[in-house]
C-alpha cells in the first residue's frame, strides 16, 4: 500500500492543528495511510489536551502579544510553535502502525534519525519519545488515537525560539522563569545551532520524504485533502477557536517545567516551623544540577545559603545522601537555623523528586 504525502506548506497557526485531526476523524477505509507535512504562518501556543489553560500558560501575556493559544487533541504539555518547525504527522488506520506505543514512536522517530544525520547531526533516538543530539533534544514525539486513526506527531527543528517559550509558560516565579530560559538553551538543540546556518527547507522536507520511504518500504505519493476532510478541517477550526475548547478543565498542573526526558526545572515550598523553604532546582537523571534556595527563614552565617547551596550541587536525590552533606555542613561552618533543622532541609529538597 501506498502512502499519501500531503505538503501542506505554511497555513494559519489553528489551520495546523486542526488540518490533521481533520484527516483522523475523516478516516474510513478508503483513506490511504497520510504524512502530513506543515508550518503555522504566525506563532502560536499549543497546550496538551489534559491541560488547564489557565494553569500552564501566561494567558495574559499572550493575549498582549497576539499569540494565539490552542488546544490540541493530542497529549504532552504546553509549547511555543513558529515556522522554525516543519511538522510532521502520520495519520494511519491502527492496523498500519506497531500495536505497542513504544514502537510505534521508535518506527516514526526512524525517518527523523536518518533526515538529520544525512544533514550531518549525529540525532539517535532517547527512549520513549525524545530524538536527542549529544544529550539534548531536538525533538520529541506524541500520538493520539482520533477517530478511527492513530496519529503519530513530531517535527523538524529548522529553529526554534528558546526565550519565547520560556515567556509563555506560567511559571511560580521569575526566578524559575530565567532557570527554565537557561535550562532550554543548555539542553535543547535545532538543526541551525547544530550546523551553524538554517538549511534550506525544502530540501530537508524532501530528504525527510525520502526517508520516510525507506523507512516503511513503500512509496509515497503526494496528495491532497479530500473534499470531506477539508470540510471537516473546517468545522474544527471553529471548535478549536472557541473558548469552550480552550478553557475546558484539564488535569492537575504540573509544577515543573520538563526540558527533556532527563532535564526537568522544579520549584517547590517546604514550610518547616522556622519559616518557608523555597526550592528552585534543575534535576538531571535524579541529580540535583543546579539549585537555589531562599525563603523567609533564619540561617547564620550569612554565607551559609550559598555554602549549602554548593554543597548540594551534583548530588543524587537520596535522602541519606543530601542528610550527610547538609549534617557535614552544619558542623564545619556551626550553622545555626531556629526552627530548622537538617531534616527539614532534606525533607525540602526531596520534594523536587515528586514530579
Amino acid at each position: 500500500m501506498t502512502v499519501r504525502l500531503i505538503d501542506a506548506g505554511t497555513v494559519s497557526a489553528i489551520r495546523s492543528q486542526t488540518i490533521y485531526h481533520a484527516i483522523g476523524y475523516a478516516l474510513d477505509e478508503s483513506t490511504p495511510d497520510t504524512i502530513l507535512l506543515v508550518s503555522p504562518a504566525q506563532p502560536y501556543v499549543s497546550i496538551g489536551y489534559h491541560q488547564d489553560v489557565e494553569r500552564e500558560v501566561d494567558v495574559a501575556y499572550c493575549q498582549a502579544k497576539g499569540l494565539p493559544i490552542i488546544r490540541r487533541e493530542v497529549g504532552g504539555g504546553a509549547v511555543y510553535l513558529d515556522e522554525g518547525q516543519v511538522f510532521c504527522q502520520w495519520i494511519f488506520p491502527r492496523s498500519r502502525l506497531p500495536r505497542s506505543i513504544e514502537a510505534r514512536f521508535k518506527l516514526y522517530a526512524t525517518p527523523l534519525i536518518e533526515t538529520y544525520r544525512a544533514l550531518g547531526v549525529a540525532a539517535y533516538y532517547r527512549p520513549i519519545n525524545d530524538i536527542h543530539v549529544a544529550g539534548k533534544k531536538i525533538g520529541g514525539i506524541g500520538a493520539a488515537t482520533i477517530g478511527e486513526a492513530e496519529i503519530v506527531v513530531g517535527s523538524l527543528m529548522l529553529d526554534f525560539n528558546f526565550e519565547l517559550m520560556a515567556r509563555v509558560l506560567k511559571v511560580s516565579s521569575e526566578k524559575m522563569r530565567d532557570k527554565v530560559y537557561q535550562s532550554l538553551q543548555e539542553y535543547m538543540t535545532t538543526l541551525t545551532r547544530q550546523l551553524g546556518h538554517t538549511p534550506d527547507r525544502q530540501m530537508v522536507k524532501d530528504l525527510y520524504v525520502a526517508k520516510c520511504a525507506e523507512a516503511l518500504k513503500t512509496s509515497i505519493i503526494p496528495g491532497s485533502l479530500t473534499e470531506r476532510e477539508y470540510a471537516r478541517a473546517e468545522e474544527l477550526d471553529t471548535t478549536f477557536a472557541s473558548a469552550e475548547w480552550l478553557y475546558q478543565k484539564g488535569g492537575l498542573r504540573q509544577t515543573g517545567v520538563k526540558i527533556h526526558a532527563d532535564v526537568q526545572v522544579v520549584e517547590k515550598a517546604y514550610k518547616a516551623p522556622g519559616g518557608l523553604i523555597r526550592v528552585l532546582a534543575r534535576v538531571h537523571e535524579d541529580r540535583l544540577e543546579d539549585v537555589s534556595l531562599s525563603g523567609d527563614f533564619t540561617l547564620q552565617p550569612a554565607l551559609a545559603v550559598a555554602a549549602l547551596e554548593q554543597a548540594l550541587r551534583g548530588q543524587h536525590l537520596t535522602a541519606d545522601g543530601l542528610r550527610g552533606q547538609i549534617t557535614e555542613l552544619y558542623q564545619r561552618l556551626a550553622v545555626q537555623s531556629p526552627g530548622i533543622t537538617v531534616e527539614d532541609w532534606v525533607q525540602a529538597v526531596m520534594l523536587v523528586q515528586e514530579e
